[in-house]
C-alpha cells in the first residue's frame, strides 16, 4: 500500500466513484484535502439529485466549505477520480484550491458517455456562433452598475 498521500486520496477518490454507482449516482468520486489535513469527500448526484451542479468536485467543495464555514480553501488539494469538466475547474479556481489531482482523463469518460467536449469547445467558439447564446441588455431604469456600486459602497461586505 502506498504512503504517498497524493495516491491515497486519489484511491479514495476512486472507491467513492465506484461505490457512488451502486448508491445511484454518477461514476465520480472527489476528496478536497485542506492545508491543515482535514479531508471531505463528494460524489456525484446529478442524476439522483436532479442537479446538473452537483458533480462530485463541486459537492466535495460545498461539503469542505459548509464544514469549515469558509469559502476560501487555499492551500487545499482537490482528488478527482476523473478529470474535471469547465465547471469544476472554474469551481476549483473560486474555491482558491492549490492543486488538482486527477485519475481518469476526459477521453476515459467519453469512452463511458460522459463527454464534455462541447463545452470546451463553447469556450474556444467565437461568441456569435456560439450554441446558447449569451447576450447584453440595457434596460431602462435598472443600471447594470447598480449592484456593483451597491457592493462597493456596503461597509459590512466580505470581498472574495
Amino acid at each position: 500500500m502506498s504512503t504517498n498521500p497524493d495516491a491515497i486520496y486519489l484511491a479514495q477518490a476512486i472507491a467513492l466513484a465506484t461505490g457512488n454507482v451502486a448508491n445511484g449516482g454518477g461514476p465520480f468520486g472527489a476528496v478536497i484535502v485542506t492545508a491543515e489535513g482535514a479531508a471531505f469527500e463528494g460524489v456525484n448526484r446529478v442524476t439522483a439529485n436532479n442537479d446538473p451542479t452537483a458533480h462530485a468536485e463541486v459537492t466535495a467543495i460545498r461539503n469542505a466549505c459548509a464544514t469549515l464555514g469558509t469559502f476560501d480553501l487555499t492551500g487545499a488539494v482537490l482528488y478527482t477520480s476523473c478529470e474535471p469538466c469547465p465547471m469544476c475547474l472554474a469551481s476549483s479556481l473560486w474555491a482558491r484550491v492549490d492543486r488538482v489531482v486527477f485519475a481518469a482523463d476526459r477521453h476515459d469518460a467519453a469512452s463511458a458517455g460522459f463527454d464534455d467536449a462541447a463545452f470546451y469547445e463553447y469556450f474556444e467558439t467565437p461568441r456569435e456562433q456560439r450554441s446558447m447564446q449569451v447576450s447584453q441588455l440595457a434596460v431602462d431604469g435598472a443600471p447594470a452598475m447598480a449592484p456593483f456600486n451597491a457592493w462597493t459602497a456596503a461597509a459590512e461586505r466580505v470581498d472574495y
